[in-house]
């Protein structure tokens, strides 16, 4: 059951007997029209720039209650007051810097308020709470695994995590700067069957929509613990919470580095398709644009996957 108000959240509690995480439980059932949330939050987002951190408090007290926002807000199990007070921290908390996505005040409240569509499909799914559940984590897959049998279409690297491979990723960017994304890789190269069906597919179209020449779809983030989450929000990323990428659910798709590639525009159409399509939904963070898998999509995804991947364990460690 969802928390209410703005107590714990269901999602921040651990599961007695581990997370139960099994793809597709949920049946296809109306909700909100997220269509007229997304043009709900727009038009708040143009009263904000010219607002003072104080200034926010009044604006968001009187746009969140718009029903069509409101709406959402109330399915994620928060509710509206709930939600405005976590917003109202995250913005007393916020500080610019180079690392966050959230580059101003504006995008902050942004990110927040469409993440909050992810809260309301998977709030009550139990997260990966640390780094070896994620690793242990029944549900998801070892993309390294996938990369060595060739069965992946798009891109990634690991984090390098030893001083001679951090010393290895600084000279190659000294030496050819714009041959990959500026990214420090994956902590954790895993995720849901469903999430690799998705990005085998865009990466198909990309390559097909894509200039000549241009290098495959490539992902920066996948699922995450929130041990890890935390981790980034010390470090100054805007890592909301909760999170889709701390039930598996979400990913992190690289689009700055394809404008030099004149790809980025394609790119960008393919993902705001498949959000129009309701099944996903997508928060531009700048370098990189996070995509979250609608729980109605699960069931044709995971077919895709059995079909194009076969039998492939979902709960090994990468060697």
């Amino acid at each position: 059951m969802r928390g209410t108000g703005s107590g714990p959240w269901r999602a921040h509690v651990p599961p007695a007997a581990g997370p139960d995480l099994a793809p597709g439980r949920r049946p296809a059932v109306p909700g909100p029209d997220l269509d007229a949330y997304r043009a709900a939050v727009a038009g708040l987002l143009t009263e904000i720039p010219d607002l003072t951190h104080g200034g926010a408090e009044e604006v968001l007290a009187e746009r969140l209650a718009d029903p069509a926002i409101a709406a959402v807000l109330a399915a994620t199990g928060q509710g509206v007051v709930g939600a405005r007070e976590t917003l109202l921290l995250e913005i007393a908390r916020y500080r610019p810097n180079d690392r966050s996505s959230a580059r101003d005040l504006t995008a902050l409240i942004r990110i927040y308020l469409l993440s909050r569509i992810e809260i309301m499909w998977w709030g009550d799914e139990p997260t990966y709470l640390t780094d070896a559940q994620v690793l242990d984590g029944p549900g998801l897959v070892d993309l390294d695994r996938l990369c060595r049998q060739g069965l992946l279409r798009f891109r990634y690297r690991r984090q390098a995590t030893t001083l001679f491979g951090r010393g290895l990723r600084a000279a190659q960017r000294r030496l050819a700067p714009d041959r990959t994304p500026r990214t420090a890789g994956l902590r954790f190269a895993r995720t849901r069957p469903e999430v690799i069906a998705l990005l085998s597919r865009i990466a198909y179209e990309f390559a097909l929509a894509a200039p000549p020449g241009t290098p495959p779809l490539w992902v920066t983030s996948l699922a995450r613990s929130m041990e890890h989450q935390y981790r980034l929000r010390r470090l100054g990323y805007a890592a909301v919470l909760p999170s889709a990428h701390c039930v598996g659910y979400a990913v992190d798709i690289e689009m700055d580095w394809y404008r030099r590639f004149g790809a980025h525009e394609a790119l960008a159409t393919l993902l705001l398709g498949r959000q129009d399509a309701g099944e996903i939904n997508v928060i531009d963070e700048g370098q990189a644009w996070h995509v979250c898998v609608a729980p109605t999509a699960l069931p044709g995804l995971r077919r895709a996957f059995d079909l194009e991947m076969g039998e492939v364990p979902t709960c090994a460690v990468s060697p």
